[in-house]
């Protein structure tokens, strides 16, 4: 039998519309399973981007080249201690310009109905301004210089205790005063992070006035910073040296990886890209099995095995288009929502990207079923 030409052929994508429009019912529902599994998968991922920016915020807002941390620091919430020796001894090393000392420790706050919570204590150099607090929409950094002054950010406020700027609050049985608040600045640990000068952080925290938790090097322009932070570790001795990049990096291995909350993301994640799979080759092979007449006849007239491929293939296509479009709706809303509350969901462009590549691959993966039992089809059955 001589194929039939492809132009006396009804147009795949015409004909891939009219196999899943003729039976409404099981169009929704393949639409709905595809929906559902974008959801999924756009807010998993959307989390754990979410969750992997939050871990490494306060790294990533401030502009020092290299971090010196307590040796065996894994991420920038949980650190020892390093005496103040050690910004001088930094200093002396050929490419520093400068050195700034940051605090970071855990500490005890009661609210003023005498409730506590854990918070992190943040203290900076107002000299330096490295790891100042960001997005400040009230008050200003020279009200940290009053000797009992923080700044908290807003979404934690309630969790805190605190309604109005200048409450006064204690952390660890040391009086503190709100003088201004951050927005959107969220923490890993869901210990608030408490921003303060160095000298009161010490105060907060019965830290020496020699002491402090990192060092944040700034290097001479021009400077080779793979040779100063050689030089820096060398000179230091028992301290990690670290590319700031680079912590941020180890921050996020730390959370995500080490404890296993991105591992339970990326599950979730699967477990979406799977459900849809399931739902799409389901659908898809039941709209292929009512139509094999069709097929059978469409064979018998000549149609190559690539035409039946890509009727199906549109067919995946044409439910990925519909399913991303509304689960992407239901994906924004969600964004949305999670603006205002203690965990983000994060959707940059190139997650939108991703997800679109995911929804596709899973609606072609689905299809192969079908695709499968059209090449399998007997012309000569439908003159049986």
């Amino acid at each position: 039998m001589r194929p039939l030409d492809a132009s006396r052929i009804a147009g795949t994508s015409l004909l891939a519309w009219r196999n899943l429009s003729h039976d409404r019912a099981r169009f929704v529902v393949t639409l709905v399973g595809v929906l559902f599994a974008v959801l999924l998968m756009g807010v998993e991922l959307g989390l754990l981007l979410g969750f992997a920016r939050t871990t490494s915020g306060l790294v990533d807002h401030t502009h020092a080249d290299l971090w010196v941390t307590p040796a065996g620091t894994t991420n920038v919430d949980i650190a020892g201690r390093l005496d103040e020796r050690r910004r001088f001894e930094a200093l002396a090393v050929p490419g520093v310009e400068s050195v700034e000392m940051l605090m970071m420790q855990f500490a005890f706050w009661r609210k003023p109905d005498g409730g506590t919570e854990s918070v992190s204590v943040v203290g900076f150099s107002l000299a330096g301004g490295q790891a100042r607090p960001w997005n400040l929409v009230e008050g200003s950094i020279e009200d940290l210089r009053q000797d009992d002054a923080v700044i908290i950010d807003r979404l934690y406020a309630g969790k805190l205790g605190v309604t109005a700027l200048g409450q006064t609050v204690e952390i660890n049985n040391r009086r503190a005063r709100v003088v201004g608040y951050t927005a959107g600045i969220r923490t890993f640990t869901q210990s608030p992070y408490v921003f303060t000068t160095h000298r009161n952080a010490q105060h907060f925290t019965f830290f020496r006035p020699d002491q402090t938790t990192y060092l944040l090097v700034s290097l001479q322009p021009g400077a080779d910073r793979a040779a100063v932070r050689d030089a820096l570790q060398a000179r230091l001795g028992r301290v990690d040296v670290w590319f700031a990049h680079d912590f941020a990096r180890a921050a996020q291995r730390y959370w995500l990886i080490t404890t296993g909350a991105g591992s339970a993301l990326l599950l979730a994640a699967l477990l979406g890209l799977v459900v849809g799979i399931v739902i799409v080759g389901q659908t898809l092979y039941a709209t292929t099995v009512d139509r094999l007449p069709e097929y059978a006849t469409l064979r018998a007239m000549g149609a190559p095995n690539g035409y039946l491929h890509r009727v199906i293939l549109k067919q995946a296509a044409i439910s990925a288009v519909f399913g991303f479009a509304g689960g992407m709706v239901l994906v924004g809303l969600v964004v949305l929502a999670s603006a205002g509350s203690t965990v983000a969901v994060a959707m940059p462009a190139g997650l939108i990207g991703v997800l679109a590549v995911l929804t596709l691959c899973m609606c072609a993966l689905g299809a192969l079923v079908s695709i499968r039992r059209v090449t399998r089809i007997d012309p000569t059955s439908v003159f049986q």
